[in-house]
């Protein structure tokens, strides 16, 4: 027993046991995401959470700005190519110099953020009344040090990731929304959204210290290394930079979201928050668990010269994340508010706060497919040391999404918002997408559309076996009580998939096989 759970922690995944894993993992994670979201409608008031939510911006602004970027992006390629020429002793003082540079570069943040952060909050929700502001301030500061595990925790993270090692990497946010829930049912009704957000704190250090004992199991040993000048650490800086300025623009892009939701109604920046957390579900648990997993294979190929495999699994991954992902966005829309109802309709969550985030929730949920290839498109390009495109149409596909949320919020509201979101996530994929077929070593799969024909067709015959379920199981259940829409929702869901299966078999689908079993080869 003591050895299959230190090969479930330590030994190499296939692509296929990597993305099972992943799967299974964030789904339960993810699971908890929403437990942790019913629990926060349940026990803190909306305008509470407004600013709770609001505290995360600049802390994630941060991060995401400064450390994610180098990560997947840069750290990981650079470190597989040292070691696809066995320079593993090189490889590992690289891992040490990025890690002690970017712990101290997050410390140093958070000194100066400390101070600056009053005049940050004001620029994050100009329109929130002074003792918000005041209360969003001492929030943001103690969320603050979660940048410093975050950026030791994504490191060591993304050199798991480049050896297959993905069980504890996908355990780390299973315990970090583990300890938020904690904190919300320990303290959440004494000491309110403060005494949550010590939790978040702690739950980012359980996000680090879950994935030491894989790493170091690997060959990892921790040096005081800060040799910034060393050729791989310099390429690294070059190759994130572009990143930083892509992952950079869409934190702007949440962060301006949440400054126009403050002009809106009260609970509007939870109502698009909430949403957001539903939505993200699936794009996190198919979309990024098969773009996180495929990702080392990618990168390998390329450095050794095998373009047929890097086309091969790529397209491969764009069809099953298709096949995936379209049935359940349109599955999502149909049921949003039965979602929105089940997951948040409890405690000082009023009607209205739940009508404003099933709309939200429902604008997301049409643009599911590109937000889940976004990761992936992205990854193919980092994989082959392109940094620079991803960028660039990021930064297009964020100004369109501004644009576009100051035109649509005056007539939508908060579910413009999400409208917004959808016309930046699907011209960021198109664009990434295009540009992909620009680059010398990927071949399109001329059956991606005649795939994607078939999916969107049988996921519209799906769509009207689910309402004709949904309103015919209407009448045998009482939709005012919380059973009654679990009924409703869950015995439509399912007749709905069978059918979707039944539809994908019947018009000889070979994704159906990729999902349920083995399609091909493996690595």
């Amino acid at each position: 027993m003591q050895q299959k759970i230190s090969k479930l922690f330590n030994g190499e995944n296939s692509v296929r046991s990597a993305s099972v894993i992943l799967v299974i993992t964030l789904a339960l994670s993810n699971i908890l995401g929403l437990l942790r979201d019913h629990l926060l409608a349940r026990y803190i008031e909306t305008s509470n959470l407004d600013v709770y939510f609001a505290s995360f911006r600049i802390p994630d602004l941060v991060f995401n700005f400064l450390i994610l970027g180098a990560i997947f992006s840069a750290l990981v390629p650079v470190f597989s190519d040292y070691r696809a020429k066995n320079e593993i002793k090189e490889a590992w003082k690289i891992v040490n110099t990025v890690l002690n540079l970017a712990v101290i570069l997050m410390i140093a943040s958070a000194i100066l953020i400390y101070f600056l952060m009053p005049y940050l909050v004001y620029i994050v929700v100009p329109d929130f009344p002074a003792e918000k502001i005041a209360q969003t301030v001492k929030l943001s500061r103690i969320i603050m040090l979660t940048p410093i595990f975050f950026s030791a925790s994504y490191i060591v993270s993304g050199v798991l990731n480049s050896y297959n090692r993905f069980f504890a990497y996908s355990l780390a946010p299973l315990v970090y929304n583990l300890s938020i829930i904690a904190g919300i049912v320990i303290l959440g009704k004494s000491k309110g959204v403060e005494g949550v957000a010590y939790f978040v704190v702690i739950g980012a250090m359980l996000h680090l210290l879950i994935q030491i004992p894989s790493v170091i199991k690997i060959g990892f040993k921790y040096q005081w290394i800060t040799d910034y000048k060393n050729k791989a650490v310099q390429k690294i800086f070059k190759l994130m930079l572009p990143r930083t300025v892509g992952l950079g623009a869409n934190q702007i892009l949440l962060l301006v979201y949440t400054s126009i939701a403050s002009y809106l109604a009260a609970g509007s920046i939870s109502a698009f928050n909430f949403a957001n957390n539903i939505q993200t579900v699936p794009t996190v648990v198919f979309g990024g668990s098969m773009a996180t997993a495929i990702f080392p294979t990618l990168t390998m190929a390329i450095s050794k010269s095998e373009n047929d495999k890097f086309c091969f699994y790529l397209n491969k991954t764009i069809r099953t994340i298709s096949y995936i992902l379209i049935p359940i966005s349109i599955i999502i829309f149909l049921l949003r508010a039965q979602i929105i109802r089940l997951v948040l309709g409890a405690g000082y969550f009023a009607w209205a706060d739940t009508t404003a985030t099933a709309a939200t929730l429902g604008y997301f949920s049409l643009s599911l497919l590109p937000q889940g290839l976004i990761p992936l498109f992205a990854r193919a390009f980092y994989a082959t040391k392109d940094t620079k495109t991803p960028m660039y149409i990021g930064l297009v596909s964020t100004a369109m999404g501004i644009l576009f949320a100051v035109l649509l919020t005056p007539t939508y509201s908060v579910a413009g918002l999400a409208m917004a979101f959808g016309v930046s996530s699907l011209l960021n994929a198109m664009l990434l997408y295009i540009g992909l077929q620009r680059i010398s070593c990927y071949k399109p799969d001329k059956k991606i559309l005649v795939s994607f024909i078939k999916i969107l067709t049988i996921s519209l015959i799906m769509a009207i076996v689910l309402q004709f379920s949904k309103h015919f199981i209407d009448d045998y259940v009482n939709m005012s009580t919380f059973f009654g829409v679990l009924t409703q929702s869950i015995s439509a869901f399912i007749i709905a998939v069978l059918s979707y299966v039944l539809l994908s078999k019947l018009t000889g689908l070979e994704e159906l096989n990729w999902v349920f079993k083995r399609g091909g080869k493996d690595v």
